[in-house]
């Protein structure tokens, strides 16, 4: 019996420490802000017994819209699964409460580059590590362990091999596989650059001969639901949608409701910020495009293997008030 007990131990062990030591072997433990990866980079969540899935946009601290959108499409966390593509904070008026809801809520997310960047202030790290954070991280403070925990732990990109759907916050590069796309391209992409004789360049910003990665990917790994990209808004490709609609701009909240894949989008209460006034939380560095080594010991969703979740209303990540 206690030989049974050892062994399940070990394994419970080894299942919760061999994805990150794969990563630290491989030179990936922090993100591209210094903040330390999450111990899953890539998690299934089943679609169980919803009836529907319901995949918001980038919020930045929008709270009174969010609930304003889930209001309208009239969503039930008895029988509705509830994603978030990333970016809970910045240029809204309410992160904290933002952060709050879906912690307490266990609602299900990708990490996004401003939860990545707030992090980052919070550890001090990157580029905060010499030089003090400007006035608009001053919520930071207001998190509260379990908050900041519920951020940290956010992954990459959330798989649904029930509808063969991937979310991920900003992009990946096509023809390379999730477990080896790097963490800043899935953070931080928006376009890609094709250059002769040589691999496909992920960039942040436009420039020329660059393009929307989503308008290139060819469904490879299922249909991908993204945010990150305000200037272009909705976009609707053969294989992608992106929802990051500028509601922290004034314009919309938006989500895609599946299996209908009906987008249903609520207006902004106000302009909040002005597009291009948050250049002291940018991280202006390029992207790296080559793939990363693939090395890691994470599953790939084609086919996924991480254990799936299956109750719709079950938390899909631990719960605020769970957390040690």
């Amino acid at each position: 019996v206690v030989a049974v007990h050892a062994t399940r131990a070990l394994r419970s062990v080894a299942l919760f420490t061999l994805p990150w030591l794969a990563r630290w072997f491989a030179g990936r433990t922090r993100s591209s802000s210094g903040v330390p990866l999450p111990r899953t980079m890539h998690v299934a969540i089943s679609r169980g017994d919803a009836e529907r899935v319901i995949i918001v946009g980038d919020v930045h601290g929008c709270f009174d819209e969010l609930q304003d959108l889930l209001a309208k499409v009239h969503y039930d966390s008895a029988v509705d699964r509830l994603i978030l593509v990333g970016d809970l904070v910045n240029k809204g008026p309410k992160s904290v409460e933002v952060v709050r809801w879906a912690c307490e809520h266990g609602i299900a997310c990708v990490r996004g580059n401003h939860d990545d960047a707030v992090l980052a202030v919070l550890r001090r790290c990157g580029k905060w590590a010499e030089q003090e954070p400007p006035a608009s991280y001053a919520y930071a403070k207001d998190l509260s362990p379990d908050e900041v925990a519920y951020l940290a732990e956010l992954p990459y990109s959330i798989w649904l091999p029930d509808m063969n759907t991937l979310v991920v916050h900003a992009g990946v590069v096509p023809g390379v596989p999730l477990v080896r796309q790097r963490p800043e391209n899935l953070l931080k992409m928006r376009n890609i650059l094709r250059r002769p004789g040589m691999a496909l360049a992920a960039i942040e910003r436009d420039v020329d001969g660059s393009s929307a990665w989503a308008s290139a990917y060819d469904g490879s790994m299922g249909h991908i639901v993204f945010g990150h990209d305000a200037k272009r808004g909705l976009q609707r490709e053969a294989h992608a949608t992106g929802l990051d609609t500028g509601c922290c701009y004034g314009k919309e909240l938006s989500a895609l409701v599946l299996p209908q894949r009906e987008v249903v989008s609520v207006p902004a209460r106000r302009v909040y910020e002005k597009p291009g006034a948050a250049a002291d939380r940018r991280d202006t560095g390029a992207l790296n495009s080559c793939p990363a080594p693939n090395r890691s010991a994470e599953p790939s969703p084609s086919p996924p293997t991480p254990s799936a979740r299956k109750s719709p209303s079950a938390p899909s990540l631990s719960r605020c008030q769970d957390r040690e």
